[in-house]
């Protein structure tokens, strides 16, 4: 498909809408002591605002493929960004939790649109190893949101913490321009489907009832997962275990997010050379040593900043060297609805994020070793899931 823009350029866009998804669970972050005095709310109130987001996120990234698929990828964007840019206005002059949590569920319900049609645009716009290369970029350009979120956050917390919301509204608008200049109309109106509820839900059978697209995109949500508790955790992880404040984020998010970076580069620069089984075993058997690594910190070693942050951000690698393999081999399984392959993948990947966020992390975050072991337990299951898939076994 021809289109008058870079890959580079594409790249950078379709990472900025990906990225939206990260901004809006890190950057108020740091914020939630102020959130707590100000909205008169508990620790737990304010962990539950991330689950409120979260939810109807997983729930609606099943129907932002779909309507892409019907309406086009750009219109798509429009309206989710749209929406998102008004809920974080809502969100910014709440004037108690209940109302945070409300505005929270717009833009959980808007904030995946960006997210969902970038992956799927990517396997619209390349192939082949091309494609591997520009998702890692994609993944390498989004992996650096939640370094930056919480630095900004920290920042904006100087001026007050309504300024958080009002940037979120801001960076939404900026990338609903730029997805409008630069990216072209990946879905052609004679390619596009009916939008029905009854065609969506068979679409739905079909995908979630194939065995091979389970096993790969279970297995990268776990992944992932196995990173994200200690994102979900942070304000407890960081404050109350390791002794930082909420304006020093950063001590964690910027090793973390280096290590994803890399793993990305490295996806990158393997794309082609390697074969992608070969990559998967190196990916998994690298993850392993980090999570019995972190396991012995927690149990042999003081708590420390760098102790306890080192195998995070070492995780990573391994964690952003396989995602981009299993994203596509989750999109190819179905290319004719590629769009509602990419709402599924997502789907799984929010919807582990969001168990983590209402029932697991405050179950482990009692202590460095219970955040360790439930990292180890993601990646266990995701290594089960991923022993059974095609691309570990050929």
């Amino acid at each position: 498909m021809k289109h008058p823009s870079s890959p580079l350029v594409l790249s950078i866009v379709l990472a900025g809408l990906a990225a939206l998804a990260p901004f809006a669970i890190d950057t108020y972050l740091p914020a939630f002591p102020s959130l707590e005095r100000e909205l008169h709310g508990t620790s737990l109130e304010l962990q539950q605002s991330l689950t409120f987001y979260l939810l109807p996120y997983a729930l609606m990234t099943l129907w932002h493929g779909a309507i892409s698929d019907s309406i086009g990828r750009i219109t798509t964007i429009k309206w989710g960004l749209s929406v998102f840019v008004l809920a974080s206005i809502g969100c910014a002059f709440a004037p108690n939790v209940e109302t945070l949590w409300f505005f929270r569920v717009l833009q959980g319900l808007s904030g995946g649109a960006g997210n969902v049609v970038a992956r799927a645009m990517v396997r619209d716009l390349f192939e082949g190893p091309q494609a591997q290369r520009v998702m890692a970029t994609v993944q390498m350009l989004f992996g650096i949101a939640p370094a930056v979120a919480p630095i900004i956050g920290g920042l904006l917390l100087g001026i007050h913490w309504q300024a958080i919301f009002i940037f979120l509204a801001l960076y939404a608008a900026l990338s609903l321009w730029a997805a409008v200049k630069y990216l072209p109309e990946t879905m052609p109106k004679e390619k596009r489907l009916p939008l029905s509820a009854k065609q969506v839900i068979k679409d739905y059978r079909m995908i979630f009832s194939d065995k091979e697209f389970n096993y790969v995109v279970f297995a990268l949500g776990a992944n992932f997962a196995g990173f994200f508790l200690y994102v979900l955790a942070s304000p407890v992880f960081l404050v109350k275990h390791l002794g930082l404040t909420e304006h020093q984020f950063a001590y964690m998010f910027v090793p973390t997010v280096c290590g994803m970076v890399l793993g990305s580069y490295l996806a990158k620069r393997a794309a082609g050379r390697y074969t992608q089984r070969k990559v998967i075993k190196v990916a998994y058997v690298w993850m392993s040593a980090m999570v019995v690594f972190n396991i012995a910190v927690c149990v042999y070693l003081p708590t420390n900043i760098i102790y306890n942050i080192v195998p995070i951000a070492l995780f990573n690698i391994g964690m952003a060297l396989a995602m981009p393999i299993l994203s596509l081999a989750a999109l190819d399984r179905h290319p004719k609805i590629r769009g509602t392959a990419a709402s599924g993948q997502a789907f799984i990947q929010m919807l582990l994020s969001t168990v983590s966020a209402g029932l697991v992390v405050p179950l482990v975050w009692y202590a460095p070793s219970g955040l360790a072991i439930a990292m180890a337990v993601y990646l266990t299951f995701s290594w089960l899931m991923i022993r059974r898939a095609k691309i570990w076994r050929h």
